[in-house]
């Protein structure tokens, strides 16, 4: 089969970057869908096949075409059952403190990227978008435990988070730290106990997908090699990755194979999948970088300069601002190729997502 497909010329691609151009979806010339060979199999942290330095963008990327597919109503209804899914999932109870707590931070708004990101896998590969709900609340409530606990005076120490403030400015450092707990807790009994329609065998191995990139293998990993480098003369390019692709990435990367999962998808779709989440994952963080120099808080949401403050090595600190939006171009692309070979049309959600994660201003 022959999918429309629009290729993008170089203009478009190298000045002005991603960051501060609205995504090109238009262009005149189109190309037929190559065949690609089939993806190598990945380990769950297996390293990226992209380097940070920056190399010759490829010109000739062909991007589905998809006339009909709004983007902005596809989020804003993704977004609407997400945030009514998480509302119910977690009710104000005894003891009312710390349920206060959770949903102050969980129930606070944002962008919904990683659940969205969920459930656009799931129905990628055939699955259901109320299958993906309960492992997409999951994923939610531990990268708002993540929030929670980044932002406390022993960690990153900010007293704003999605225009608000931070958790432990309002509830405490205690009560902060328990909520983050509690939140994590939940999340895996939510996936477990609220997941239908879907086999114990795949439940099981989408718990053990979470778990593993929270961990010391994971999240976590990246969160200590972060606080270690604070200050230090000698952190590299390698070493900067390695805390992205653990501190950031991999959640995103578990919110896209939890979907895959749930969702029914081959094991060659789900590795495929975990590539391309790999390369958002690591995307979306090299625009972080580059947004925490370039905005205001008022702009972000969020404490604008904190890493230049705390001395946090970042890839603008490293490659220079320009250098980190090619970086960012070859991440884009990367992450875009991965998704060749599925149906143009349901992969239409992950193309405008990528855009998204891409061209942000916040």
């Amino acid at each position: 089969m022959v999918f429309p497909c629009v290729c993008l010329n170089s203009s478009m691609l190298s000045t002005p970057s991603p960051l501060f151009l609205a995504p090109p979806f238009r262009s005149l010339t189109l190309l037929p869908n190559p065949t690609k060979p089939p993806p190598p199999k990945l380990s769950s942290f297996h390293p990226l096949s992209v380097s940070a330095v920056p190399a010759k963008v490829d010109t000739a990327v062909r991007i589905p075409e998809i006339e009909d597919f709004d983007f902005k109503v596809y989020m804003l209804h993704k977004a609407h059952t997400v945030n009514q899914a998480l509302d119910a999932a977690i009710a104000l109870r005894d003891p009312e403190k710390i349920h206060k707590a959770m949903r102050y931070s969980l129930l606070a708004g944002g962008k919904r990227v990683r659940p969205i990101l969920c459930i656009a896998a799931c129905e990628l590969v055939g699955g259901d978008h109320a299958t993906a709900i309960p492992a997409a609340c999951a994923v939610e409530m531990i990268h708002t435990m993540s929030l929670i606990h980044d932002d406390l005076p022993c960690m990153d120490n900010d007293d704003l988070r999605r225009g608000k403030p931070t958790n432990h400015k309002v509830f405490g450092e205690d009560v902060a730290v328990l909520a983050g707990d509690a939140l994590l807790a939940f999340a895996f009994e939510h996936l477990a106990a609220a997941t239908e329609g879907v086999s114990p065998a795949r439940v099981v191995r989408a718990i053990g997908e979470l778990a593993k990139s929270i961990g010391g293998d994971g999240l976590v990993a990246g969160q200590v090699v972060d606080l270690d480098s604070e200050g230090a003369s000698n952190v590299g390019l390698e070493r900067l990755e390695f805390i992205h692709v653990h501190k950031t990435a991999a959640l995103l990367e578990a919110a896209v194979v939890l979907g895959a999962i749930v969702g029914g998808g081959s094991d060659e779709e789900i590795e495929k999948l975990r590539k391309f989440a790999r390369c958002i994952g690591l995307l979306f963080q090299v625009v972080d970088d580059i947004l925490d120099v370039t905005k205001s808080s008022e702009e972000l949401g969020k404490t604008a300069g904190k890493d230049l403050v705390a001395d946090k090595v970042t890839y603008p600190k490293l490659l220079g601002i320009q250098k980190s939006k090619e970086f960012a171009e070859k991440l884009l692309l990367e992450a875009k190729e991965q998704l060749f070979g599925f149906d143009p049309r349901k992969a239409a959600p992950l193309f405008a997502l990528t855009n998204y994660i891409a061209y942000r201003q916040s």
